[in-house]
């Protein structure tokens, strides 16, 4: 016979099994998908359906979970790849790559590994890529390089539902070899640059120092010539009233004689003078001197006594008036300063901002004096 406590406890293991399997059957057949993630399902064995974020029920030991596919955008760096360029140099290039999952359903069936198959794909791409680059063009066309690659492996990895957004090089190690050559070369180059911007500084500073004197030459022999001028017309003017003066005082042999007897001392003072003559016929000589003093193109007795040759007026002088004289030698100092700044831009030097001082006239100058008072009529 039977034995009731075995029979109840095969009851009890039972019934505990009937509840297990029913919660793990709800177990599976309930899937929680959280956000940015796909997971795709299969049925017996074949794809059924892909579940987006949400809760989603299956139906268990019938439906069966393949994988979970992130939908985020990620970030995969590759380990540097030995590269041989087209001069025959082995350089090191580290790469990052950009991509995120479109298709979860084509990268789960389409590739058995998506990361290692876009890792082996831009590694030979790459050495294609730079195989036909010297090392210069190397380590100057990242972009280009970048752009290739992106390129190709955007269009490789269309069939796998992966979208390459970014490519980038992280890294171009030369050979330590060629990294000295390159570093000794660049001095070169910048010691170069140097040289010639100190050339270009000391003709800039010939140039500046050239105009400068021809400047101040120009200025000095403007004054000079105007110098000259005034003083030959303000003895001009001494001479006619001088001569004016004479004429209109009637001056008769008595005060000539005078004159002349004042003279004599000084004459004799000299000390290079060790002896001078003196006319025996003193008076004929005074008369003599007097009648020649007038000129013999002077018609005395046409004249009354006390008048001058000239008239009753002076002839108007030449002589400016100092103002005016002053205000017109700063415009032609003006002119000429203009002058001597064209001339020397036109010599081929281009105008430079830096150094406008001394290159246009009236930049940085002394600002010029007040006109002095104009003297008195009388004076």
């Amino acid at each position: 016979m039977n034995d009731p406590g075995t029979g109840t406890i095969a009851a009890y293991v039972v019934g505990g099994l009937i509840l297990l399997f029913v919660i793990i059957a709800l177990v599976r057949a309930v899937r929680i998908v959280p956000q940015a993630t796909a997971v795709v399902v299969e049925r017996l064995g074949r794809y059924s359906r892909t579940l987006d974020a949400g809760l989603h029920l299956l139906i268990p030991f019938v439906d069966r979970v393949r994988a979970s596919v992130d939908l985020r955008e990620q970030v995969v760096s590759f380990p540097p790849q030995p590269v041989i360029t087209s001069d025959n140099l082995v350089v090191s290039i580290d790469t990052v790559i950009y991509f995120q999952v479109t298709e979860p359903k084509s990268a789960v069936y389409e590739i058995a590994n998506y990361i290692q198959g876009i890792e082996q794909l831009t590694v030979t791409t790459l050495r294609n890529v730079v195989g036909s680059m010297d090392l210069e063009q190397t380590l100057t066309s990242r972009d280009q390089i970048n752009g290739q690659l992106r390129g190709v492996l955007d269009e490789a990895t269309g069939k796998w539902g992966v979208r390459v957004n970014r490519v980038e090089l992280k890294s171009i190690d030369p050979p330590e070899s060629i990294k000295g050559s390159m570093e000794q070369q660049m001095r070169a180059e910048r010691d170069r640059r140097a040289t010639i911007l100190t050339a270009e500084g000391i003709k800039q500073s010939q140039i500046l120092t050239a105009e400068g004197e021809k400047q101040a030459a120009i200025l000095r022999a403007e004054g000079n010539a105007q110098a000259a001028i005034l003083n030959a017309e303000g003895e001009a003017r001494a001479i006619l009233q001088v001569f004016d003066a004479v004429h209109r005082g009637d001056a008769d042999p008595k005060l000539l004689a005078y004159q002349y007897l004042q003279t004599l001392p000084k004459i004799a003072a000299y000390p290079s003078n060790k002896m001078w003559f003196l006319p025996s016929e003193l008076t004929n000589a005074l008369g003599t001197f007097a009648k020649g003093f007038g000129g013999p193109v002077v018609d005395e007795s046409a004249r009354p006594a006390g008048t001058s040759p000239l008239g009753d007026d002076l002839p108007p002088t030449t002589l400016t008036d100092p103002a005016v004289a002053l205000a017109e030698a700063r415009r032609e100092s003006a002119a000429a300063t203009a002058d001597a700044t064209s001339s020397g831009t036109l010599s081929g030097t281009p105008f430079n901002p830096a150094v406008e001082l001394g290159q246009r006239p009236g930049r940085g100058a002394v600002p010029p004096r007040a006109p002095e008072p104009e003297p008195p009529a009388d004076a």
